[in-house]
């Protein structure tokens, strides 16, 4: 169906943009923003200044994109406007935003209603679309006093939150204009409704007329399963300090969420070629999402006529109202519920799951356990799994009358209602499995005299054959497990094939010892990242099961998460969360990019490692050396968080074990201690070693493998050491990132910290957990000893090594 842009777009009129006389992307506490000047974001993707919509001839400061100036995404003062054009804003040295009519008026009509201690402060449009005020000399320049991020109108943009922090009692959500020529609060809100289980919804006043159902990991239970969306990605955070919904765009591309005059929630998108916006879906789109129509374990099938219907095992409360279209009673269970002598559930599958206001949520149990739970409690009446992002996990209970279903083609639910014990789908099971028996056993009896005499003959046939076929049995398990022994999700070749653009060239964004690596988007709109076993991998089936092994059944925030694996023929490929900043090295070893990283955001990194690694030695299941710690296996996740991965030739210990000897040795020259690299000896302190050696390539931006140093020809760690001596630790830092002295210390203690790792003997470096601790404290660190491989080399080319028998990665 065509939809009118003037039905959902709200048309503006902006005076006077013709020629601005002013295009800055800062305001200080010595300029102001007269009606006709504009503040520009740094990009030139949006503009602030004074507009007028529609046929009003009042003036509002607001924020619209340049490529479409009638598109207005914010309003500062939308209830109170200023009826001439002669507006002001201004920002006073204490950190507040204000409006004023003209430039002699004394009070504000509005202001941002902030007061700060700041020496220096600064009004900044960002390249997102944020209004911020924050201190000009403060080092983190996302640290804001204030932002417009906080205070949306009726437009979600990308990166914005719409929930509340419940520290600081910050709420954001969205309310419609009036009309097309009045911004001041309408009658409709969007909003995350934090009441039970968070989720989603529309409001007229109080009253709720559309909500999304609840997030399951991937996306509202509400909603189809979105297929060949490129643009964005959702994301829902729920903790005890804060709840939000947020989306992020991708592939450059330009996509708001508003609500409109008429109570609908609009995706737009900006097609780029046409230059035009274009409406991506609205809610509600039909009238089953029209908020609980069908009442209480009523369910609405838009496919049907009349949509509403009743639940399998309920009938309508009121018949006489249902038949005559008035379903608002809802309906009723057929069979009544007995919790004292046994109820049991009832599966309905592909259901947006109720509305969940009056919910409890344990993300610890699984949905067997849930089940139990549900079971011993009268008045839990369904049960859902909570996250099905990977596999299912978690237990979603609701309480009370369920309301606000219907069915989903695509997507939707695994929902299991509360019924009479003789509904469940366990009497079904019952009754199916006595039926059987029943014919089973008159089979059974007549076959019983063949079967024995069958099994005697393959009895001694077995005996022979024993030895064989145990040993073939074996060596094939070992050399690929079938699906169900792992505990990770199989994906389908073809899923893959799809998702890749059939392993596209465009789609390659890297390559290891392991093969190629391809970004992926599955039919959900998850971005993923697909590693391929090589047919010239120098790995093979044994360190893709090793990887397979270890990493499903680690769980860190330092470690890249496994989503699932493929198996087909030959083609062997793990599935791994998508990691937008790619790998470490991508960033320290890049003039450029080098140069981004400031010291904050490299001692974050290092953190992470540290903390990851520390996870792998004490604190997993499994006590785990990875044995080839590097840059290139250092990924790194939109918010610059380390993720240790490439688990391919790592090793578990037992709890007793302390050290382990290899007659292969595995690794990446530049990163392998000495009693590794030369007696094969292995230990948490090898991962010890590495880590060293990655904080100083991480601190000084170069590679060990190949470093050198016009005084000498010694690797990175000795020529670290050779400036600790000297007390001159701080030429080692990369010079962009040695500028900023008021890291100085920290910088020093990280370098002190690293050469600690670094020592030639293995019992005199730290274990991780010393290592974290003096990360994160300022006390008194011991002096290091010589580092490994501290005797100069002899230069070939660029890239010397002083042992040259062993086979590394």
């Amino acid at each position: 169906m065509m939809i009118s842009t003037s039905t959902f777009a709200i048309i503006l009129v902006i005076s006077s943009v013709l020629a601005f006389s002013t295009a800055i992307s800062t305001i200080t506490v010595n300029q102001s923003i007269e009606d006709g000047d504009t503040i520009v974001s740094p990009d030139g993707t949006f503009e602030l200044g004074f507009f007028s919509p529609g046929n009003s001839k009042n003036r509002y400061l607001g924020m619209w994109y340049s490529i479409s100036s009638s598109t207005v995404v914010w309003v500062a003062n939308r209830e109170i406007p200023i009826n001439s054009t002669l507006g002001v804003l201004k920002l006073t040295s204490s950190g507040i935003l204000s409006i004023f009519r003209n430039t002699s008026d004394p009070t504000p009509v509005w202001s941002s209603n902030t007061s700060f201690s700041v020496q220096n402060p600064v009004a900044e449009l960002r390249e997102n679309g944020n209004f911020v005020i924050r201190e000009e000399n403060d080092d983190n320049p996302d640290k804001f006093l204030w932002q417009s991020f906080d205070h949306p109108t009726d437009t979600l943009l990308s990166g914005m939150k719409l929930g509340k922090n419940f520290v600081t009692g910050q709420e954001s959500h969205l309310s419609c204009w009036k009309n097309s020529d009045d911004p001041a609060r309408g009658e409709y809100s969007y909003s995350m409704d934090s009441t039970g289980y968070p989720h989603n919804a529309i409001r007229k006043g109080q009253n709720v007329t559309f909500q999304t159902g609840a997030w399951n990991g991937l996306r509202y239970s509400g909603r189809p399963k979105s297929s060949g969306n490129t643009m964005y990605t959702h994301k829902v955070v729920i903790s005890k300090e804060e709840v939000y919904y947020m989306f992020e765009v991708i592939n450059s591309s330009v996509s708001r969420l508003m609500i409109n005059q008429s109570g609908k929630g609009q995706r737009w998108i900006w097609l780029q070629q046409a230059q035009k916006w274009k409406l991506f879906y609205e809610v509600p789109s039909d009238n089953c999402d029209n908020y609980n129509i069908c009442g209480a374990y009523g369910n609405c099938n838009i496919n049907n006529g009349p949509v509403c219907g009743c639940l399998e095992k309920f009938d309508p409360k009121d018949l006489d109202s249902w038949s005559k279209g008035d379903w608002g009673n809802g309906c009723t269970r057929k069979k009544p519920l007995d919790c004292q002598k046994g109820d049991g559930f009832h599966k309905y599958s592909h259901i947006k799951v109720p509305d969940t206001l009056s919910t409890w949520i344990d993300e610890r149990i699984n949905l067997k356990e849930c089940k139990k739970e549900c079971l011993k409690n009268c008045s839990c009446m369904a049960y859902a799994s909570l996250n099905v992002s990977n596999g299912e996990s978690g237990c979603l209970q609701w309480f009370g009358d369920l309301k606000d279903m219907r069915k989903v083609s695509e997507g939707g639910r695994d929902l299991f209602i509360r019924v009479a014990f003789s509904d469940s789908d366990r009497a079904k099971i019952g009754a199916t499995l006595i039926i059987s028996l029943s014919v089973a056993a008159g089979v059974c009896l007549l076959g019983l005299t063949l079967a024995v005499c069958i099994w005697k003959i393959r009895k001694n046939l077995m005996l022979k054959k024993s030895e064989v076929s145990f040993n073939s049995s074996l060596k094939e398990h070992n050399k690929m497990s079938q699906k169900e022994d792992l505990d990770l999700p199989y994906f389908c070749l073809s899923t893959l094939v799809q998702a890749t653009n059939n392993f596209a060239n465009d789609n390659k964004i890297g390559q290891g010892g392991f093969g190629p690596v391809f970004k992926g988007i599955l039919e959900d709109g998850q971005q993923v990242a697909v590693k391929c076993l090589s047919e010239t991998s120098t790995q093979g089936t044994n360190e893709f099961m090793n990887e397979v092994k270890f990493i499903a059944k680690l769980q860190h925030r330092n470690l890249v998460r496994l989503l699932g694996y493929c198996t087909n023929g030959e083609n062997k490929m793990l599935i791994y969360e998508f990691m937008p900043n790619k790998s470490l090295d991508w960033h320290i070893f890049d003039e450029f990019r080098n140069k981004l990283l400031d010291w904050p955001k490299r001692f974050h990194i290092i953190d992470g490692i540290a903390r990851g690694l520390l996870y792998l030695h004490q604190d997993s299941r499994l006590r785990i050396i990875h044995r080839d710690l590097k840059a290139s296996n250092i990924l790194l996740d939109i918010n610059m968080n380390s993720k240790i991965s490439d688990f391919g030739t790592a090793r578990s210990f037992l709890e007793d074990e302390t050290t382990a000897n290899t007659n292969q040795i595995v690794g990446t020259f530049g990163y392998m201690p000495p009693e590794y690299a030369l007696d094969g000896l292995f230990s948490v302190k090898s991962d010890v070693f590495s880590f060293g050696v990655l904080a100083l390539e991480i601190v000084c931006g170069s590679r060990n493998r190949g470093y050198i140093h016009g005084d000498h020809v010694q690797y990175l760690p000795g020529h670290a050491w050779r400036l600790h001596r000297e007390g001159r630790s701080l030429e080692l830092v990369h010079q962009n990132v040695r500028r900023k002295s008021c890291y100085a210390l920290e910088m020093m203690r990280t370098i002190h910290i690293a050469l600690l790792c670094v020592q030639q003997s293995r019992e005199e470096r730290p274990d991780m957990a010393t290592v974290v601790l003096m990360l994160g404290s300022k006390g008194e660190l011991p002096m290091p000893s010589q580092p490994g491989f501290f005797s100069e080399r002899n230069i070939v080319g660029n890239d010397a090594c002083d042992f040259t028998v062993l086979q590394g990665r």
